[in-house]
């Protein structure tokens, strides 16, 4: 026996005797349990890893993390989440990339979530069309209005006398 031959050689009951209980142990963890454990703890790990998916503004009790204002209108309302899956809101796309800006090594590869002009649903900015100018009037007079859709932002955008931001 393995315990009783490290035992014989070292003469350190306490500490050997802890190893060979441990060796013991894992004698008795089959294999097939031992996957099993490690999947679990695998999936464990990997779900915890995941991105955090934007959060509601209330709106009329939200404030901006950059100005303290109310966030008031869902049409111009915009969320960051940092790497860490910390959400800062915004009443307005001007106050989020003016935070972003200043805070750049802070917030690190944040992403950046604004509202759909027409459904208000929030979604990343990296796909929005933009338009900006005439009667698009947004809170802190930034004055962007973000869409999903490159049609209708191109029909807003005439209705009010506004123009697509080129990227």
């Amino acid at each position: 026996d393995l315990c009783w031959r490290m035992d014989y050689v070292c003469g350190r009951d306490y500490f050997i005797g802890f190893i060979c209980f441990r060796i013991q142990i894992f004698k008795k963890i089959k294999m097939k349990n031992l996957l099993s454990i490690l999947s679990f703890v695998a999936i464990f790990l990997l779900s915890s890893c995941s991105e955090k998916e934007v959060e509601p503004i209330h709106f009329g009790k939200d404030q901006c993390e950059l100005c303290k204002m109310g966030i008031e209108d869902a049409k111009f309302g915009t969320e960051l989440i940092t790497e860490k899956g910390r959400v800062y809101k915004f009443d307005d796309l001007s106050c989020m990339q003016r935070y972003a800006t200043e805070n750049a090594t802070e917030i690190g590869k944040a992403r950046l979530f604004v509202p759909d002009f027409i459904s208000k649903e929030l979604f990343p900015l990296e796909k929005a069309i933009l338009i900006t100018g005439g009667a698009v009037k947004s809170p802190m007079n930034g004055n962007v209005a973000a869409f999903k859709d490159k049609n209708q932002a191109e029909k807003t955008a005439q209705q009010l006398g506004a123009s697509i931001i080129e990227k």
